[in-house]
């Protein structure tokens, strides 16, 4: 009795299956080489020339050398910095129309620290400001993450900030391909096992 395997299952696992593979080869052949020179171009950004803290957010600028007046601050709150305990982080005004400006003035040990600060010329390293977004929110919310300012000498008596580190920007595209690839893999075996069970069972239930 001739084994008939399900069009339409078969169809629609395929699909699935290219749509995997399809994905795998994205993150490999397009996401992977764009995140490797976006990081090649922040590697060198630390020995160009120091800037005006930019007005609006803009990735490639990410560990540049900058400086900024905070005429005023706004709010000085703490957020956490791993082994350093927590960053001193201010929202300044920075004029009338400005966007304003985040500092990231030092460290602190103390949870519960009162930092006081009237503002001034801050000079140091951009990086990103601390989102609070949720991973599945940020899935919709295409925001550009703000940019800040991490001061090179700490202020209001702080501890020093850490040394920009390229390390912390993430890579995880070729992962990303294997999974896919692994899901990919996993799908068609799973299916060709489901179909060769199939025909056990509709051989013992046949007739003879």
């Amino acid at each position: 009795m001739t084994r008939r395997i399900p069009v339409i299952p078969t169809i629609l696992v395929t699909l699935a299956i290219a749509a995997m593979i399809g994905l795998g080869l994205w993150q490999l052949l397009d996401r992977l080489p764009k995140k490797e020179a976006f990081l090649a171009q922040l590697a060198a950004n630390p020995v160009k020339p120091p800037m005006a803290f930019p007005r609006l957010p803009d990735e490639t600028l990410l560990f540049r050398r900058a400086s900024g007046l905070c005429l005023q601050p706004t709010e000085i709150k703490l957020a956490g910095a791993g082994k350093s305990g927590f960053r001193a982080i201010a929202e300044c005004r920075t004029g009338a129309e400005g966007p304003g400006m985040i500092v990231q003035l030092g460290t602190t040990r103390d949870p519960m620290a009162k930092v006081t600060w009237l503002g001034g010329e801050v000079s140091g390293y951009i990086t990103h400001a601390p989102d609070g977004r949720s991973l599945i929110r940020s899935l919709f919310d295409h925001t550009p993450q703000r940019l800040m300012l991490v001061a090179d000498t700490p202020q209001a008596g702080l501890s020093p900030n850490g040394k920009p580190d390229i390390a912390t920007v993430p890579n995880n595209h070729l992962a990303y391909a294997g999974q896919w690839f692994f899901f990919a893999a996993i799908a068609a075996i799973i299916y060709v096992l489901a179909i060769a069970k199939r025909g056990k069972v509709v051989s013992k239930a046949a007739p003879r």
